[in-house]
């Protein structure tokens, strides 16, 4: 008689699982994501650059605003992680064991695609009041004193910009982020679980923190390259202040078009280096944190 499915753990633990795994990632990759952010503001309207590289970028926030400087914001990461990877991981991973055959064998590529755009929209929705804090307090840093808005950490971010400008720029710029994340989502996700495939059916790797790495390094290299023009509108809008009453862009075609005619085509992938830098590890070890969970959980829980 065929066996049935192997037993899995609760989806309360899928949920918590990805968020924990997104958060401790975000820890150590924190100070990437606020070189990013300013790269991608950097010289906004003009061919002119604020940094010169990512390098330059770094060494400026070290200089200028000190060791904790580069991990301003990090409550925000943290708590973006805490909804957005969190929602994502646990949905994908729920869809991807249903859409699982009875004899065990993965969803094909474009279901996996399919399965990765709709955890990452998701995700995305219920991650955006985090991810404007998150944008405004890596921002601040390069504004003249008079101009910065000082939250102190997330919580007094989300307040303030309650309290300050409604409730619904909370959700600023959610469409740009939920075309990110499905973007990077069907990316990342579909193409982390293709990789690890194609790896382990070469016969050279076995299904173990190596395979996860190399198979996380070229996810993150393609979620970069597909995802980055779409990043630049999200952050554009959610750092934007309003001008006159009126917000410097109406939508995310305009901050396109600006960026294409003002600062150049190339310039859609302004940040490339730290965002990559960033993506990269944070997948590795996003994945690495999740894959050693899920197993010390069938180890220690479901096996015994």
């Amino acid at each position: 008689m065929a066996e049935g499915k192997p037993k899995t753990s609760p989806k309360a633990i899928k949920f918590l699982f990805g968020g924990l795994a997104g958060m401790g990632a975000t820890v150590f990759v924190q100070p990437l994501d606020l070189v990013k952010n300013r790269m991608q503001l950097s010289g906004q309207g003009t061919k002119a650059r604020e940094y010169k590289t990512s390098f330059h970028a770094l060494f400026s926030i070290l200089k200028n605003e000190g060791v904790g400087g580069i991990y301003t914001g990090l409550s925000a990461g943290l708590l973006r992680q805490a909804t957005y990877t969190t929602t994502r991981l646990g949905i994908y991973t729920i869809l991807f064991e249903k859409m699982t055959g009875e004899d065990g064998r993965p969803p094909n590529f474009l279901l996996k695609a399919l399965i990765g755009m709709t955890a990452g929209a998701t995700g995305a929705f219920v991650g955006t009041p985090a991810e404007v804090a998150l944008i405004r307090m890596t921002a601040d840093g390069r504004l003249p004193a008079d101009q910065r808005r000082g939250y102190s950490n997330v919580f007094n971010a989300l307040a303030r910009i309650t309290r300050e400008e409604g409730v619904t720029t909370l959700w600023r710029g959610c469409i740009p982020t939920m075309a990110r994340a499905v973007v990077v989502n069907a990316a990342q996700l579909a193409s982390y679980s293709q990789s690890k495939q194609a790896l382990l059916d070469s016969g050279y790797f076995g299904d173990d923190i190596l395979c996860h790495f190399c198979a996380s390094m070229i996810s993150g290299l393609v979620t970069t390259a597909a995802s980055m023009p779409v990043d630049i509108v999200k952050t554009r809008i959610q750092n934007m202040r309003m001008i006159d009453g009126k917000p410097e862009y109406k939508n995310g075609l305009e901050v396109l078009m600006k960026v294409i005619r003002n600062e150049g085509f190339f310039s859609l992938w302004k940040g490339f280096t730290p965002y990559y830098a960033r993506l990269g590890p944070h997948t590795v070890l996003t994945f690495i944190f999740l894959e050693q969970m899920n197993r010390m959980y069938k180890t220690h829980v479901l096996d015994r």
